[in-house]
């Protein structure tokens, strides 16, 4: 009996080895599909298809034969979506090599305007969602629970989440030529207004799960948790970096570059980790510490390091971006869902384009009252268009509660893949909207020097005029002056970064 039960043991062992193996093939072989697709994609200037549709076409295909081939077996489930290893494996790699190569001077000109669309735009299109969602159950136009608002304001709150995945992965073509300020806007909302969205999401499942009523009251206290939250979370991103560039900047790690690299990859994960332990957000964590290691620590690294890390970065973030749109693509044929309600998943759109419709506009007429280089109605419309829903509403949409859940979750993967192959079409009007190629800035940290063993000093940085404007680029506030003073005096001595020359530097002498 005993040598039959090893033997079990021992057979079953090997089952589940070649099922493991089998599988990792298959994930390497669509991988490889998505990797050649994004290449064909791009040589052959195709872009009526973006690189994440076409990862989600695949995706589609493989879950489609998967469903054919083997209905009820162990395949099935291991291709559906994972939410954990979506938010631990996935995302991470994707938003800290966003904030690594981040144009930071971009991004912080605009951080107001940023922050108008990320938190109140996101607040009002979670509201407006909700309550239209709510008042379409109540005229009996879907099912959904009608008997209190709070199902239907979880449901604005998932689908107002404007995926950081979805808009580098389309949005972030260089190809396409985007104005910087474009760019800035759109991609500096995604990542800030996720963690305005999971927020929403969890306090308003409090408030489902305990049953009390929705009050007045409440919309202040989740005002106090966000602003908590979002603080803490950029100081834990920030003080992680200048830990990691501390440490690199006072030992002699620059002689190991594999050392060095490796430290990036484990202080990026733990201040993701850290943030997520603490309650925090782990996406506005991960992405300030990449901003701060760009700033800092690359000056610190060896010049190997220098040309390697962020290719490297962006080759986990390509692999990861797939992984993600791979999974959404299969969710569709694998995934264990009750049924489809169109007239939901037309509505739904129809929600989210009026939401944004009183997001982009309103905030944009408030935030060109301060604004020295106006937003422009022309761009005004791109960014009404251009809210992508991705995995991280998806993701989202599975925690929903009730016996409704699998109706929001069709619904919400509906509306990523509408807003997914959407955008690329309107992208292909955007290349009106030129980069300014000389734009003035803080380099990247792809541009540090000519990667000599000692950082390059960067152009001065002067307000100048663009040539199709009678405006400045940009012009210094109180508190952006301020930082900068502290930068230079205090945190760039300790920590390492770029030295900026003065115009007596830059004149030259004659000797």
């Amino acid at each position: 009996m005993v040598d039959i039960n090893i033997m079990e043991k021992a057979s079953s062992g090997e089952v589940l080895h070649e099922f493991g193996a089998l599988n990792t093939l298959l994930f390497v072989i669509i991988l490889g599909m998505c990797i050649v697709c994004a290449y064909l994609i791009k040589e052959y200037r195709f872009y009526y298809l973006p690189e994440s549709g076409a990862a989600m076409i695949v995706g589609l295909i493989v879950g489609a034969c998967a469903r054919l081939f083997y209905p009820s077996r162990k395949e099935m489930e291991f291709l559906r979506f994972n939410k954990l290893l979506f938010y631990f494996f996935l995302l991470p790699p994707i938003i800290f090599e966003a904030g690594y190569s981040l144009h930071r001077k971009n991004f912080f000109d605009n951080f107001s305007t940023i922050l108008l669309y990320a938190v109140l735009g996101t607040m009002v299109s979670t509201f407006i969602v909700g309550f239209l969602t709510f008042y379409a159950g109540q005229l009996g136009w879907i099912s959904i629970d009608t008997t209190s608002p709070l199902e239907a304001l979880l449901f604005g709150a998932l689908i107002s989440a404007v995926d950081p995945v979805a808009t580098l992965s389309i949005l972030g073509n260089p190809e396409l030529n985007l104005d910087p300020l474009l760019y800035s806007l759109v991609f500096g909302e995604s990542v800030l207004n996720d963690a305005v969205s999971i927020v929403l999401f969890n306090t308003f499942l409090k408030f489902y799960e305990s049953g009390n009523e929705f009050t007045p009251m409440a919309v202040g206290l989740l005002l106090i948790e966000f602003s908590l939250i979002s603080l803490g979370s950029v100081a834990c991103g920030f003080v992680t970096g200048l830990g990691c560039s501390l440490l690199c900047k006072t030992t002699n790690m620059r002689k190991y570059p594999k050392y060095e690299i490796a430290m990036l990859f484990l202080f990026a994960y733990g201040s993701y980790s850290l943030a997520e332990v603490m309650k925090l957000s782990g996406i506005m964590s991960l992405f300030f510490c990449g901003i701060t290691l760009a700033h800092y620590n690359t000056y610190n690294l060896s010049k190997s390091s220098q040309v390697t890390a962020e290719s490297i970065f962006q080759s986990f973030a390509l692999a990861a971006e797939f992984f993600v749109f791979l999974y959404m693509g299969m969710g569709i044929c694998v995934g264990q869902f009750g049924g489809w309600d169109v007239t939901f998943m037309v509505l739904a759109i129809i929600f989210c384009l009026v939401a944004r419709l009183f997001n982009i506009f309103p905030f944009s007429w408030i935030a060109n009252l301060g604004r020295a280089r106006k937003i422009p109605f022309q761009m005004q419309v791109v960014l009404w268009f251009a809210g992508l829903r991705g995995a991280i509403a998806f993701a989202l949409s599975q925690d929903m509660p009730g016996a409704n859940r699998e109706v929001y979750t069709t619904t919400t993967l509906s509306v990523v893949i509408f807003t997914t192959i959407k955008d690329d079409d309107e992208d292909d009007d955007d290349e009106a909207l030129e980069r300014d190629d000389d734009e003035c800035g803080l380099l990247s940290a792809s541009e540090v020097s000519d990667h000599t063993d000692e950082p390059a000093v960067a152009p001065i940085q002067v307000p100048r005029r663009r040539q199709s404007s009678n405006e400045y680029v940009s012009s210094p506030s109180y508190l952006g002056s301020f930082w900068s003073n502290v930068d230079e005096k205090y945190l760039k001595p300790v920590f390492g970064g770029q030295v900026r020359r003065t115009l007596m530097d830059a004149v030259p002498h004659d000797e």
